[in-house]
């Protein structure tokens, strides 16, 4: 076996020499110096590790590099973990109080000790090692980041002794510690590797670096809570104003105007500044202080850099999206996103789930549109709300419109709800009936409907509730995602679908006649759970934590 490894070492390490001498660099010719060394190391390597277990991360990661030195050169470090040092050094994000900061300090020092004097191969090995655990570390904080998503996952499962059926589908980042390092190591730089790893949509750069400047303002001691009760009338003095222009003031609301005193009088300025505060916090922007806008602004600096770093680390597991058009629908925003380019073509406002039946959070495309749609009414409403209905009345589906068939299948006869026993069926664990809504304003589903097949049976569709917009918090549905302006979507998607004829559509939407239209250009759909981000118009947002996800993963955060 070690004989085996071994040749496959040096077919590597020839490989590896012959790229090398292509680059022709001088890193590459330094790098061609001390085979005879990197050989040994690699032969003591192979001894050292074989004891450890397959799953060992050294044991996989140096399987995968065959056994080749990565950190350690004879005379001193590779460029590699030079690399490392200075990746972590300029980490602004890590605090030089965690672990793993002390760890690469602490590293430092031992490399000057065994390439400041006489070392055997024993020594520089082991610190080969030790700085592939510190790779390993830092590799995770970048790529993974904090979330225990097993133990998030288990509270979730929790929740069903609730009867709330929760759901975060993740995607795990593309890159892993090994397959960063290899390609590293085949294109010469860690730090570019690290770079283009780094996500790409959601504005994820631009949040990091609200992370930095939000960690500076903790540095220069954060802000003081604002002593506010009872409303603020523009033009009138109050004691807490000089709290609340320096509170505005260090979040870059308040922007001093001409003729503004900057004294203990609420004036228009002001009142400006706590507008745009409001806007990026997603309450009533009228410049009036409420209790949500009081309990916003006392918010205190460690709690918004800890929902930054939450929501850094969301993005990282949220699917990849390389296309042209992209749909998001974020929960917390109540807000769907139509973007094209990776520019804003359309925004609406929506309705998610209740806490109680919280929308999932996954990935799908749009791939049909329904008009005039028919409601199926899920199984578990049946249960929990149609049935104990007809118990009390046997015509109150006839009042809603809902016929009643026998089977789930479209060609289920309907059937007189007067002669069905409906108590047998209150807690079964199937109904043998299908409760459909027809097409109609008065329908729940409205009159247009957009698919996305999932496991969850979960869509968007037009609302007969339109009023439940004007709320600033709209989680109201069953789980499904209802949209401000339908009509509007369609129209968008008529752009680019042959198949949507949008004034056609207009007409069919005047009747009753269930239509579906297949899209020959679906749209990947990403329904996501961002607390804080970046707008696009390069603004900070956060939201409230409606489905209280945000304290669930925060219980078990990971601490470097």
């Amino acid at each position: 076996m070690i004989t085996k490894i071994k040749k496959r070492i040096l077919s590597k390490l020839s490989v590896v020499g012959t790229f090398l001498m292509l680059c022709a660099t001088p890193q590459a010719a330094a790098s061609l110096v001390g085979v005879e060394f990197h050989e040994a190391a690699s032969d003591m390597m192979i001894n050292s590790l074989q004891a450890q277990p397959q799953n060992s991360f050294l044991k996989k990661m140096y399987t995968q590099l065959f056994f080749v030195p990565v950190w350690i050169n004879e005379r001193s470090l590779s460029s590699f973990a030079q690399e490392l040092f200075t990746q972590i050094k300029e980490d602004e994000t890590l605090g030089h109080s965690t672990r793993l900061y002390g760890d690469m300090l602490e590293l430092e020092e031992k490399v000057k000790k065994i390439y400041g004097s006489p070392s055997s191969l024993a020594q520089k090995v082991d610190l080969e090692f030790k700085i592939a655990q510190l790779y390993k570390g830092y590799a995770d904080y970048t790529l993974y980041g904090s979330i225990n998503w097993g133990a998030f996952q288990a509270r979730l499962s929790n929740l069903k002794v609730k009867d709330i059926g929760a759901a975060w589908v993740t995607y795990k980042p593309k890159e892993s510690p090994v397959s960063l390092i290899e390609s590293a190591l085949m294109n010469g730089s860690l730090r570019e590797e690290f770079q283009n790893a780094t996500p790409n949509e959601y504005r994820y750069k631009e949040l990091r670096k609200a992370l930095v400047q939000y960690l500076k303002i903790q540095q220069d001691g954060g802000w003081a809570p604002v002593p506010l009760s009872g409303t603020l009338t523009v033009g009138q003095p109050y004691k807490a104003v000089p709290f609340l222009r320096e509170r505005l003031r260090v979040t870059g609301d308040y922007q001093s105007c001409s003729g503004s005193n900057e004294n203990k009088i609420y004036d228009n300025c002001l009142k400006e500044a706590v507008i745009r505060f409001q806007k990026r916090n997603g309450l009533e922007a009228k410049g009036i202080i409420g209790q949500a806008t009081i309990k916003a602004l006392n918010q205190s600096i460690e709690r918004r850099i800890a929902v930054i770093r939450l929501n850094l680390d969301r993005i990282k597991w949220l699917k990849e999206r390389n296309e042209k058009r992209h749909i998001i629908i974020n929960i917390p925003s109540f807000s769907l996103y139509f973007e094209e380019n990776g520019k804003l073509r359309q925004e609406m406002g929506v309705i998610t789930g209740t806490r109680k039946n919280p929308t999932p959070i996954f990935s799908n495309r749009v791939k049909q549109i329904v008009l005039n749609p028919y409601w199926n009414v899920p199984e578990s409403i049946i249960q929990k709300e149609m049935i104990p209905k007809l118990l009390r009345n046997a015509n109150a589906m006839a009042r809603e419109k809902i016929e009643i068939h026998s089977g789930w299948g479209e060609d289920g006869k309907r059937i007189n709800p007067a002669s069905v026993d409906w108590s047998q069926y209150r807690y079964s664990k199937t109904v043998p009936f299908r409760f459909a809504q027809v097409p109609g304003m008065h329908n729940a589903l409205g009159k247009v409907k957009f698919l996305f097949p999932n496991e969850f049976s979960v869509y968007m569709h037009d609302t007969p509730t339109k009023g439940l917009f004007n709320r600033t918090t709209r989680a109201f549905s069953h789980g499904c995602i209802r949209l401000s302006k339908p009509i509007d979507l369609l129209k968008t998607f008529s752009t680019f679908n042959a198949t949507v004829d949008f004034d056609k559509s207009q007409e069919t939407l005047k009747g009753k006649k269930m239509t579906y239209l297949n899209l020959d250009n679906s749209v990947p759909i990403d329904v996501v759970y961002l607390t804080a981000w970046i707008d696009h118009d390069g603004k900070l947002q956060f939201r409230d934590d409606v489905y209280g996800y945000d304290e669930m993963q925060l219980k078990s955060y990971r601490n470097w």
